[in-house]
């Protein structure tokens, strides 16, 4: 499997090192950002293959940072996987352009497979 770039934001520290350590074991480059006005910056400088991203955030919701994302032509394809613990969060990362939901707490094995079937 070609090693791909995975971009990790959720203002949980927590959930960032578990993601990372997940991902890193199954073999991905991974990236993480705890503040969601950073994102588009860190994802123009390192062309992620990929997004991992929490809803709710302080500053700026995981949906608003989607909607940036999918109307800017260089980042409207990249994948993104939308995690939550909303109990509207699939409807709200829908709405917003997302290619998949899961919702918090997760099964670890279920972010691999939504990954591996996102990248491949």
């Amino acid at each position: 499997m070609d090693k791909k770039k995975i971009l990790i934001c959720d203002d949980d520290e927590g959930i960032i090192d578990v993601l990372e350590m997940i991902m890193e074991e199954v073999g991905h480059e991974v990236m993480s950002v705890n503040d969601s006005l950073k994102v588009q910056e860190v994802i123009d400088k390192v062309q992620p293959d990929l997004l991992i991203l929490d809803l709710w955030m302080p500053r700026l919701s995981g949906q608003d940072v989607l909607r940036q994302l999918r109307s800017h032509p260089q980042h409207d394809k990249l994948p993104v996987i939308v995690i939550s613990a909303s109990r509207d969060g699939e409807q709200i990362a829908t709405a917003a352009g997302a290619d998949q939901f899961i919702a918090k707490p997760f099964d670890l094995g279920n972010i691999v497979e939504s990954v591996d079937a996102l990248l491949n």
